[in-house]
């Protein structure tokens, strides 16, 4: 009888335990690294995102500022940004859409970084938080 009470008492703690979530924290991004030059853009409809940094496992990646072209017209890019413990990514809003920016993205091309990017291609989550 013992035996069972110790296997049940077991299984009960693993069972809460499992479903504990395990956060890791690697606080605030360093500053932004100043941009002592802004390329001209190259052709009309490029929006310039300026560079940011971006948790990757336990530290951050700069993003080196860029052109690019909106996934579609109307959408303005809202920059990343570090509040209260927390980090919010960057991405492009417009109307109740919004496209968030994939890094895997920046290996298509150095101006074609979002653009072409749409409900097709990428997750396109709708914004409640109006």
């Amino acid at each position: 009888m013992k035996t069972k009470l110790i296997v049940l008492a077991l299984l009960a703690v693993g069972a809460v335990s499992a479903q504990i979530p395990i956060v890791v924290t690697i606080g605030a991004p360093p500053a932004p690294r100043i941009v002592r030059v802004q390329p001209a853009s190259p052709g009309t409809g490029y929006s310039w995102i300026d560079g940011y940094w971006y948790p990757v496992s336990n530290r951050y990646n700069w993003h080196q500022g860029y052109w690019t072209r909106p996934p579609y017209e109307g959408t303005q890019w809202i920059a990343p940004r570090y509040d209260s413990g927390q980090y919010y990514q960057g991405y492009w809003k417009g109307g109740d859409r919004k496209i968030q920016h994939d890094h895997r993205w920046d290996r298509g091309g150095k101006h074609q970084r979002d653009y072409d990017r749409d409900d097709k291609k990428v997750k396109v989550k709708k914004d409640h938080r109006r």
